[in-house]
This record gives C-alpha cells, sequence and structure tokens, in this order.
C-alpha cells in the first residue's frame, strides 16, 4: 500500500514509549522517521529481550524508522541534526523537560528557522505549571491523575496492565500532527504541538472526575465489575473460568433470564430497572453467580451467544495469542524476524508491509552522507 504520508520527512529526538508510539503510526502510514539516538539507544532497548534478544517495546514501537546515533551536545551533531531538520516536515521530542531547548532545538525557535516545520513537544505535565520538571513515567502518571484509584479491586488500586498514558499520549500526538499538516496545505505555515500523559489521563478521566465534581462522589474499585450497571460483571462458572456479562437494557436483562433459565428474576419487581438491579447488587450477583457455577464456561458462552446476550471470557493472554481474531504482520530485527499485532486500522482488505527495527546506529553512514551540512543548500 502507497503510504498516505510519503513524501514526509519526520524527525524524531525520541525515546521509550509515548513518542515512539507516536511516528511508528507515521511510519506505518509511509512517513520517513529518522529516529535519533544516544550512542548507548534508546533505553527502551533495554526493557527487556524476550524478543530473540530484542526488547518487546522497541520491536513494537519502532519499525520502519532510521537510526541515527548523535551527540547533541558535540558542535558537529549538533550541526547534522539541524540540516536534517531543514529538510524535515515534522519534529517530534520526548526528552526530559527543557533539555531540546537547551540545546538549540527549542520548538518555537526550529518554526523561526522552518516555518513549514511542525513541531511536537511530549512532556509528563505540559509546559508550564509546578510539576513541568518533574519525571513522569507511565505508572507515575496514573496514579497522580486518579486513574489508579479507580482500577484494581475494591481492596486496593491497582495499575492499569499496558502502559496507558504513554499510549494515549502518543495517539494525541499522532492525531493533533496529522491535523497539523492537513492544516498545512492551507496555510503553508507549520504548527507548535505540545501534549502531555497527564492531559491525555485527565481527559479519559472526564466521567468520573464528572461523577466527582457533580455528583460529590467519584466511582469506587469495583474488580471487573461495572461502577453503576447490573449486571455488569465477571461471574465465575463450573470449570473455574469467568465470564463477564454485560446488560444495557431491559430487553437484554429479559433475555438473560431466559438464558439463565431464571424466569423468577425476570418477574421480580426489584430487578425491573437497572437502578433497582443496583439497589440490590449483592444479593443479584450471587444469585447470577450460583446459576451460573452450575455449568462449564463453554456451555454458557455458546447459551449466552444464542440468547443474543452481550459476554466475554475472561482470557489469559495465552488465549490471545491463540485467539482467531488476532491479526498479526511480520517485522524484520537485528535479530530475526518477529510477529507483532497489525495496526488497528484496515484498509480496503490490504495486509500492511512493516518496516524494519533498526539497530542502534544503523542509518549513521548514510545519514551524515545524505544531510552534510557542508553540503546542504541554504533553506528559509
Amino acid at each position: 500500500m502507497t503510504g498516505a504520508l510519503s513524501g514526509i520527512l519526520v524527525v524524531a529526538l525520541e525515546q521509550a514509549v509515548a513518542a515512539p508510539l507516536c511516528t511508528s503510526r507515521l511510519a506505518a502510514a509511509g512517513a520517513r522517521v529518522i529516529k535519533i539516538e544516544r550512542a548507548e539507544g534508546d533505553f527502551a532497548r533495554g526493557y527487556d529481550h524476550v524478543v530473540h534478544g530484542e526488547s518487546a517495546y522497541f520491536v513494537w514501537l519502532n519499525h520502519g524508522k532510521e537510526s541515527l546515533t548523535l551527540d547533541i551536545k558535540q558542535a558537529s551533531d549538533r550541526a547534522l541534526l539541524d540540516a536534517i531538520l531543514a529538510q524535515a516536515d515534522v519534529f517530534v521530542q520526548n526528552l526530559a523537560p527543557g533539555a531540546a531547548e537547551r540545546a538549540g532545538f527549542g520548538s518555537a525557535a526550529l518554526r523561526e528557522r522552518h516555518p513549514r516545520l511542525i513541531t511536537c513537544d511530549i512532556s509528563g505535565f505540559g509546559e508550564e505549571g509546578p510539576a513541568r520538571d518533574r519525571k513522569a513515567y507511565d505508572l507515575l502518571i496514573q496514579c497522580e491523575a486518579g486513574l489508579a484509584a479507580i482500577s484494581g479491586s475494591p481492596e486496593a488500586p491497582g495499575r492499569v496492565g499496558v502502559s496507558v498514558a504513554d499510549i494515549g499520549c502518543g495517539m494525541n500526538a499522532h492525531a493533533a500532527i496529522l491535523q497539523a499538516l492537513y492544516e498545512r496545505t492551507r496555510t503553508g505555515k507549520g504548527r507548535g504541538i505540545a501534549v502531555s500523559l497527564f492531559d491525555g489521563l485527565a481527559d479519559w478521566m472526564a466521567v468520573p472526575l464528572l461523577h466527582q465534581d457533580y455528583g460529590g462522589r467519584a466511582p469506587g474499585r469495583v474488580g471487573l465489575n461495572h461502577p453503576s450497571i447490573t449486571p455488569y460483571g465477571a461471574f465465575p462458572t463450573a470449570d473455574g473460568r469467568q465470564i463477564v456479562l454485560s446488560i444495557q437494557n431491559e430487553r437484554e436483562w429479559k433475555a438473560l433470564c431466559v438464558a439463565l433459565d431464571r424466569p423468577d428474576l425476570a418477574a421480580d419487581a426489584r430487578y425491573g430497572s437497572n437502578v433497582g438491579r443496583c439497589a440490590d447488587r449483592p444479593a443479584l450477583d450471587a444469585t447470577i453467580a450460583e446459576t451460573m457455577m452450575t455449568a462449564d464456561a463453554a456451555t454458557w458462552m455458546d447459551r449466552l451467544i444464542a440468547g443474543g446476550i452481550a459476554c466475554a471470557p475472561v482470557s489469559e493472554v495465552a488465549d490471545l495469542s491463540t485467539h482467531p481474531h488476532l491479526r498479526r504482520v511480520a517485522v524484520d530485527t537485528p535479530t530475526g524476524p518477529a510477529m507483532i499485532p497489525a495496526p488497528p486500522a484496515r484498509w480496503d482488505g490490504e495486509v500492511p508491509a512493516l518496516g524494519a527495527v533498526p539497530a542502534i546506529g544503523q542509518h549513521d553512514a548514510a545519514l551524515r552522507a545524505e544531510f552534510d551540512p557542508e553540503r546542504q543548500p541554504v533553506t528559509g
């Protein structure tokens, strides 16, 4: 598939997860992404070594990029980076707060020199405020934004099991860059974008925050249950597995009673509305759990699906690995091919071909020759 962003040059002074996720999506859409690394490489390369020696995070987020090692404290490397930026369309950076500016690559100054350049600064808390200079990693932001307080079991807060603060921030950056690229087709000018991990999670926390601000109380931790809909949660079955039921309206509630072979529940006036079911939730949940313990998970899944009930097994990651709807694509890595989940968007049924994951500094020689500052024309 010819990428929609073919011809777009992205320079990424990036590390970890948020910025690499953003630029990996740009690369998958056909943009040329030059990833700037220190001599020791993006520290995400060392998070683990599970993909035959490569980091799972790095393989997932860095396919299709070129790796250039620079020390931007050195004048010659700063000159090379500036020469590349003179031809770039997008500059993304998520260094420590103020680091890019101190090195001479602050977004405002870059756009003065290169008016068509789109800059995207990714940070923990934003450019202003008392926390702007603090280190900010995913779990820290999950805790500070209140997400951990509404996750986990009633007994204790919990971390969402993937890096949602990083991922959400990278997605926000990606969307904003596409918006800026589209705007540039009309104005001819770049824009300065700033996104933060905290802002991204604060946005996703809108519903519990509105409950707190206008209802006086945020939803509590309910584990594998919905805080305000019943039955909407996990119930055990005879073989030790759990199934999540999701009932959204009274028609579905009556259908569930039929599937459970419990007409008495449908006739019980206490359960005629979601408000009533929530008011008597412990007793109702116990009754449903007792009923579902009479058969195994496979039997219940067949019965519930046949009855039009929204339901899902509580799966392990091993179950995802063999799930019939899991789409995978191959990417080359420095130590061999790896299969990763396919990009979520589907384009007319075409299977995307993703570029290789680069070794540290794999493209140093070629890029230094291509963008040699002494050979570059002067641009404005």
